[in-house]
């Protein structure tokens, strides 16, 4: 889609009904992701299972006319003849998914561990959270299980891997606990972060692998360094729960969404509280029932970090650019839970309470050179380094993304 143009619904994947399950408990869509090389897309379709699906999609769940923009070369459609869809049981519900960084030297360690009669082969890793607190490690291109991560004493509702190819593994719990695990020893707990009263819904690493933050059902987020495994600070500003957490591509940013009905646009390096976006109407008297149909579930940056997605209960997903307050387009969509973008951007892929997942056209467009110019040199600058620099006022509020 061009940029102001509605959301269209690409393709819709619905599970299978075997008459043997009860349809009306446990078939919630809790987690959608993306392989990060966007070869592979991951849904917990409920009842125990994860589906891994092959991307592109094949042609028959994708209405003519989308097919050429479905995929991104000529060269993806060759090479998904050797991927197949699997099917992953988990045993247990599953809450969180994640897909490790690909292709990474350590995963092949960990590959040639379990199994040394194919050196040459690296390995896609999915880490899947589920509701009995175990986390189960799995090697995408077989469906083989690796590892049984045993540690959290209620389920595992989110899970996150740092971007750099460490293997480091993140895990945030009902049991009011984040759990930090490193592949490369056998999944080995290295630390567990505590100070969270309530569940932790999420957890968010940023791309520099400085950070962590996590948000739980409290009106604040914890932001956490990713070098000492200790608390750098607590965000406030939030007026109940805070359910979901992303920071920008260049870790500049972070959004925080809540119950409240409002995501809140944070600098994490200062804490400093930069743009609010409210899923209400600010003029109108907001009631309980009101505040009810617009609490947020989900949201999450583009790939190029122009523009945020989130999915709330008054059945919309909508797309918000940085630079608005409102939002720039809306789609229908029934009892959402989750979104997430396509890393190469054009896609985003919501999961419902019914199992469902829906892909949606997402604004493509051609990032200023200004804003090329900004994530690059943010990828390496703090904010304090980027206030020290001896360089106009103007231009430091816009590295900053005071102004946009």
């Amino acid at each position: 889609m061009e940029a102001g143009e509605e959301p269209l619904l690409l393709a819709e994947l619905k599970p299978g009904r075997p008459h043997q399950f009860d349809w009306k408990s446990s078939c919630e869509t809790w987690s959608v992701a993306f392989s990060p090389d966007g070869s592979w897309f991951a849904w917990s379709q409920g009842h125990c299972v994860v589906k891994l699906v092959p991307w592109p999609l094949e042609e028959q769940f994708i209405p003519k006319g989308f097919e050429a923009k479905s995929r991104s070369s000529k060269n993806d459609s060759k090479g998904r003849g050797s991927l197949k869809e699997k099917t992953l049981d988990c045993g247990q519900i599953v809450w969180g998914l994640a897909f490790s960084p690909w292709p990474s030297p350590p995963s092949r360690k960990l590959w040639l561990r379990h199994h040394p009669q194919v050196p040459d082969v690296s390995c896609l890793i999915l880490a899947t959270g589920l509701n009995d607190g175990q986390i189960k490690i799995w090697e995408v291109q077989t469906g083989l299980l690796l590892l049984n991560l045993s540690g959290h004493q209620d389920v595992v509702r989110d899970l996150s891997f740092t971007p750099n190819g460490s293997l480091i593994l993140v895990s945030a719990s009902r049991d009011k606990t984040l759990r930090i695990w490193d592949l490369n020893k056998h999944g080995k707990q290295i630390q567990v972060l505590s100070g969270h009263l309530q569940w932790v819904y999420c957890c968010s690493i940023s791309p520099d692998c400085s950070m962590l933050c996590s948000a739980a059902g409290e009106k604040s987020v914890f932001l956490w360094s990713m070098r000492s495994y200790t608390l750098i600070r607590k965000l406030e500003g939030h007026q109940s729960s805070v359910v979901s957490c992303d920071f920008s591509p260049d870790s500049a940013l972070l959004v925080t969404a809540s119950y409240d009905t409002s995501v809140i646009m944070w600098d994490p390096y200062t804490g400093e509280r930069l743009r609010s976006l409210h899923h209400t109407q600010l003029e109108a008297p907001v009631d309980d029932s009101d505040v009810h149909m617009s609490s947020l579930r989900s949201v999450c940056f583009s790939p190029e970090g122009l523009y945020l997605a989130t999915v709330a209960d008054d059945r919309l997903l909508r797309i918000w650019a940085l630079e608005l307050k409102a939002p720039v387009a809306f789609a229908p969509m029934t009892n959402g839970l989750c979104c997430t973008f396509f890393p190469h951007g054009g896609v985003i892929a919501t999961g419902t309470r019914d199992g469902h997942v829906q892909f949606w056209t997402a604004p493509r467009v051609l990032s200023s050179l200004k804003h090329l110019c900004r994530k690059a040199l943010r990828r390496f600058l703090t904010t304090y380094q980027v206030l020290a620099l001896p360089i106009p006022k103007k231009m430091k509020d816009f590295l900053t993304y005071r102004t946009l």
